[in-house]
């Protein structure tokens, strides 16, 4: 019998709803634990997840069954249940339901990660808004009114 062999890399970017900066540090390191364990239990290969105050990165390789909807629903969804479940936020915990994503060769691949892993560093002196201009130009995204 044949498998498939796929691979196919994305860098996903979501934020909090309304950039509520709601990811203190004590949160984020339960929360990116969390979705490694729950990428880990639904099969999505993860190989990073890091963010900031308002948003998270991830570097998922899609299995040839996947789609980007269909694992970015599953992280989503089941990390803002479980936030909320156990009460690490005041209010209601919710993501935006808009995400950012892009695909990743091969050769990109630690180059990306490296970023997801500098995070904390990164924006030290730069906002969600300005990481979010320069990676929609740096990919040649067109804005559609």
């Amino acid at each position: 019998q044949i498998m498939p062999y796929v691979r196919i890399w994305v860098h996903a970017v979501f934020s909090t709803k309304n950039r509520i900066p709601y990811l203190k540090k004590n949160i984020r390191k339960k929360l990116w634990n969390h979705i490694r364990e729950n990428c880990k239990t639904k099969k999505i290969f993860l190989k990073n997840v890091n963010g900031s105050t308002d948003h998270a990165h991830c570097l998922i390789s899609l299995r040839n069954t996947q789609s980007i909807s269909e694992v970015m629903n599953l992280i989503k969804g089941e990390s803002s249940y479980w936030i909320n479940k156990e009460k690490l936020v005041a209010g209601h915990f919710k993501w935006q339901t808009e995400y950012w994503a892009a695909s990743v060769s091969d050769s990109h691949i630690e180059k990306v990660n490296a970023y997801i892993d500098n995070q904390e560093v990164h924006h030290f002196d730069k906002d969600f808004e300005t990481e979010l201009a320069e990676l929609i130009k740096e990919h040649g995204f067109e804005k559609f009114e």
